[in-house]
């Protein structure tokens, strides 16, 4: 046997307001929530559903003494909907008067782009133009690497790499050092060690920048 398929939450709203409807009279929450089972809405979500047809209008509430009271009436449901109504009415005023609007500026917009031998001659020229732009464009790309304040750049970041690696050769040279004065007894496997990691006999430090030609370093970038 199937499972009884529950209310939607339009069909909830259905109900309710037939309660309201059916009485016409007022109605605290709890009262609500008593006569929705008898419709099939079940207590717990009738909260919910009144508040969703007062926020619609559909419903009213109001405040007397320390009690809150709910009603409905047809006439309710009736305002409510000329007041959909009325905004639909005039959105569609606004709608048409801006396709109005737009189809005029359509128009005006023709104007002058008439189909001609001028027009076809303007816009050949045109696309020559913005083709002899693109090319433009792609060979000074070609030469951006060229751009002097893109080389100064570059060697500027080359005497700070330079530096660095002088530096840690520093470090290296005085790790060896203090390793050789603490450890005489391990001198073969330190050699050993940093064989392996590439310290050799003509590891040394960088050749000065000052002795090295600008125009290799100009070469070395453009290559």
């Amino acid at each position: 046997m199937s499972k009884k398929r529950g209310l939607s939450l339009d069909e909830k709203r259905e109900k309710i307001l037939q309660i309201f409807y059916d009485s016409q009279d007022f109605f605290l929450l709890k009262e609500l929530e008593k006569l929705g089972p008898k419709k099939g809405v079940i207590s717990q979500s009738v909260k919910d559903v009144v508040q969703t047809l007062v926020d619609d209008d559909l419903a009213s509430k109001d405040k007397i003494g320390t009690s809150v009271y709910f009603w409905s009436l047809p006439s309710c449901a009736g305002n409510q909907m000329r007041n959909v109504y009325r905004k639909l009415e005039s959105d569609l005023q606004s709608s048409k008067k801006r396709y109005a609007e737009l189809v005029e500026q359509c128009e005006e917009m023709k104007k002058g782009r008439e189909e001609s031998d001028e027009r076809e001659e303007a816009l050949a020229e045109l696309k020559a133009i913005q083709s002899k732009h693109t090319e433009l464009k792609e060979e000074m790309g070609q030469y951006a690497d060229n751009d002097p304040a893109a080389v100064e750049a570059m060697k500027q970041a080359i005497e700070v790499a330079h530096a660095a690696a002088n530096r840690w050769t520093d470090n290296i040279f005085t790790l060896r050092q203090w390793c050789s004065n603490n450890f005489p007894q391990a001198k073969e496997q330190l050699e050993s060690l940093y064989n392996e990691m590439g310290i050799t006999e003509d590891f040394d430090y960088l050749e000065p920048l000052s002795n090295i030609p600008l125009n290799s370093v100009d070469n070395q970038i453009q290559e």
